[in-house]
């Protein structure tokens, strides 16, 4: 099949695309390597990444994956005159998804990749590591050593494939290093830490065993939605085994947590504040901790709740120290490296950028008018995506907007935030989830680390005080990369965010309203206007 704009051709293996008559449309191939899945057993493997080799360059016969490395195969064979030499073939167990890396020598299992393929699969993958002696990413869950009942929950839990973040994640904290670790929201930051967390703590209780069971593990996270969120995850991935857990966070009476940690448990995750009460008015034994997991780490280390962290990290016996975020800042990495010597930096494609996973559309509404804007999408068959997450700048008026919404527009919407309840907040995300209700109005409650599985539009209506929280508000229309969209309303009282908008809009190629564009050349003082003329050519 002949490609628009191509002086070659390849052929499609897999089912058919979008044609028009014999020609087939650029967009519809694959364009880079890392948009293209890993190859099952059986498939056609690409001869230069070894992802699946869905389409046949018509030049050469090879398998590939898509453009890119088939313009990478037309160079080296015009270079060279010969065809490229193929990855080493991979013999795999019918039991196991896919081939992995191993730095050793060990030939018993699936075989090992050269240095210089190690690399140029991190490449493909956009997995860039910084630090001494760091493992070599794996393809498949079941090379990492896991207990076999492990193995099985993670199948469970729906995770066929680990994502990037998983393949490099895991390896390394499985070997006890300290990790600073970004990636996009939505890229299974969770399950890197759990699987290591319920490996580690299942086989140390399976070896040594005893009946005064002191926590092995503690995770730390900002907010009750994203804490229960990992708890739930980790009783899933830790069924069947010596593992149990213990919810510290506020809302939830404080007895009963207490006694839940003094029956023994294996992971405590909870909230600063709450586990600092528990450890100062009840005393509390954490000297046998050895894994400690700051989620969302540039808010666990700014001002409010960073002496809470602190005072809980004294209280612990010189842990592995896991750090996750999709945002980070110089300061905050600062304060990480000071509590880990030897930390090892892993992130995936560019931190501290929104993810390209999510379409940002910006729209210009005056204040007074936002709230019709609003009614407007949801009530427009071509622009209403639900279920949809609309944020605000308030508790108050999340409850308001809420309201207006399901009486203006018929859609049924609830509002969530830190004033509700605990019981009442489950249920309003239980009812979301399972498609009871289709809007959900928030603070920034839901604005880290929460997984809505479901959601595919975000709307900011009240742009947050800082371009961080902007791109984990609007991170949380793309589950593992799958496609989502962001409509976010600016006007003048955003000001001071314009120029961090701008770019955050620029990177992901979306349009920029031309007030927008206007208005970022004379924010700010006049140092700032020059250094920005200059930057965006106003």
């Amino acid at each position: 099949m002949k490609m628009e704009g191509e002086n070659k051709s390849i052929q499609c293996r897999s089912s058919p695309l979008v044609t028009d008559g014999d020609q087939l449309i650029v967009d519809d191939v694959k364009q880079k390597s890392r948009d293209q899945r890993e190859a099952f057993p059986g498939e056609p493997r690409c001869v230069l990444c070894g992802r699946y080799g869905e389409y046949i360059c018509d030049e050469t016969d090879d398998d590939i994956c898509s453009l890119e490395c088939k313009q990478t195969l037309l160079q080296r064979v015009a270079t060279k005159g010969v065809s490229v030499d193929p990855l080493p073939p991979v013999r795999l167990p019918v039991t196991d998804e896919c081939f992995y890396i191993r730095d050793s020598d060990d030939r018993s299992g699936p075989p090992s990749l050269t240095v210089d393929q190690t690399e140029l699969l991190r490449r493909r993958l956009d997995i860039h590591v910084k630090g001494d002696a760091v493992p070599a990413p794996v393809l498949s869950f079941s090379s990492c050593n896991l207990p076999q009942k492990l193995l099985q929950n993670i199948e469970t839990a729906g995770f066929e494939m680990p994502t990037p973040i998983q393949m490099q994640a895991i390896p390394a904290a499985l070997v006890s290093k300290h990790l600073l670790v970004l990636a996009d929201t939505g890229l299974g930051k969770s399950a890197s830490f759990l699987v290591p967390i319920v490996s580690r703590c299942a086989s140390f209780r399976l070896e040594h065993f005893s009946d005064q069971k002191k926590p092995l593990a503690v995770v730390l996270a900002p907010t009750r939605e994203l804490c229960i969120q990992v708890e739930e995850q980790a009783k899933i991935l830790g069924k069947g085994l010596p593992f149990k857990t213990a919810l510290v966070v506020g809302g939830d009476a404080m007895p009963r947590q207490l006694y839940r940690i003094q029956q023994g448990v294996e992971l405590v995750v909870g909230t600063p504040g709450r586990l600092v009460d528990l450890l100062s008015k009840h005393d509390i034994e954490l000297d046998s901790v050895s894994m400690f997991v700051l989620d969302e780490v540039d808010c666990m280390l700014q001002r409010g709740f960073k002496d809470q962290v602190m005072q809980i990290f004294r209280a612990l016996p010189q842990p592995q120290i896991l750090m996750y975020s999709a945002t980070i800042s110089q300061e905050v990495e600062k304060v990480a490296r000071s509590m880990a010597k030897d930390i090892i930096s892993i992130s995936i494609g560019r931190p501290n950028r929104p993810s390209k996973a999510v379409k940002q559309l910006a729209i210009w509404v005056e204040s007074k008018q936002k709230k019709q804007k609003l009614f407007d999408i949801l009530t427009s068959r071509q622009h209403f995506k639900p279920p949809t997450v609309v944020y605000v700048g308030s508790k108050v008026g999340a409850d308001l907007l809420s309201d207006s919404i399901t009486v203006t527009t018929g859609v049924k919407a609830l509002s969530i935030h830190g004033d509700k309840p605990m019981k009442e907040r489950r249920e309003i995300m239980r009812s979301f989830l399972v498609g009871e209700i289709s809007v959900i109005v928030s603070t920034a409650v839901l604005g880290r680390g929460v997984d809505l599985s479901g959601v595919r539009q975000v709307i900011v209506f009240d742009m947050p005080n800082s371009i961080k929280e902007y791109i984990h508000q609007i991170g949380r229309a793309s589950r593992m990369g799958e496609e989502g969209t962001a409509i976010v309303f600016v006007n003048m009282e955003n000001k001071t965010l314009f120029p961090d908008l701008v770019e955050a809009l620029k990177y992901s190629g979306a349009s920029i309203p031309r007030e927008l564009t206007n208005s970022s050349c004379t924010a700010g003082s006049a140092s700032e206007k020059f250094h920005r003329k200059r930057k965006y050519g106003c």
